[in-house]
């Protein structure tokens, strides 16, 4: 039996595939900006909070860190309607991404935070900084360089994690791949095209965010 492969009807969509590369990048791109956002503040508030805070902070990281990423993204989507709060499958996506990625950078900043030697902290306060400004400027830069590298692995798995999405017809990649093959049948080169072009992805995004993290947030 002779199987035989097509991969010319695939690349031939380029259009769906280029339009699904752009959405998960977009989502991705979003995610992580506002993800990481949320976990510096909620890192804070687990270090350095009053004792209330910390008790919100923790219930956010415990739920979501324990819970699966699908149930969160139909929670959002399918469960908020019923609370009268119909969103879009795009800001629903957005949505759930922000929520688990910012839930697992809280606990990889907080790791790099409290690693930060208390002589450090002391020095700035002896210099008259506020706690604000100790913390962004004289905590928080090291504790993302400590970190950076997990940080950098969490994103690329949230970004990975976009595959989900496309249960709710968000127009990412896996979403195309599924589409095409649903017009040619040709499931086995479709998804090989798609493992391919996610593994490009996932190296240039590391390797981007690598370039990034040293130029912008801690400096060289």
């Amino acid at each position: 039996m002779r199987i035989y492969l097509d991969f010319l009807a695939i690349l031939s969509q380029w259009p769906l595939l280029l339009k699904g590369v752009a959405w998960t990048l977009a989502l991705t791109t979003i995610s992580a900006t506002i993800g990481v956002v949320v976990g510096v503040a909620c890192a804070w508030s687990r270090a350095n909070g009053p004792t209330w805070l910390k008790w919100v902070a923790g219930t956010y990281v415990e739920l979501i860190r324990n819970t699966p990423f699908i149930v969160q993204l139909f929670f959002i989507y399918f469960g908020l309607p019923a609370a009268g709060v119909k969103l879009s499958a795009e800001t629903a996506s957005v949505i759930a991404m922000v929520v688990n990625l910012g839930a697992y950078a809280t606990e990889i900043i907080r790791a790099g935070i409290e690693a930060t030697p208390k002589g450090q902290i002391e020095a700035a306060m002896s210099l008259a900084l506020n706690r604000m400004q100790t913390f962004t400027r004289v905590v928080l830069p090291p504790a993302l360089k400590k970190v950076w590298p997990a940080l950098v692995s969490q994103i690329i798995i949230v970004m990975l994690g976009s595959a989900v999405c496309g249960q709710i017809s968000t127009e990412e990649l896996s979403y195309a791949a599924n589409l095409i093959q649903s017009r040619n049948f040709r499931a086995f080169e479709a998804f090989i095209v798609a493992t391919l072009i996610y593994l490009v992805l996932s190296m240039a995004v590391r390797k981007l965010l690598n370039w990034l993290g040293p130029r912008f947030l801690w400096g060289r």
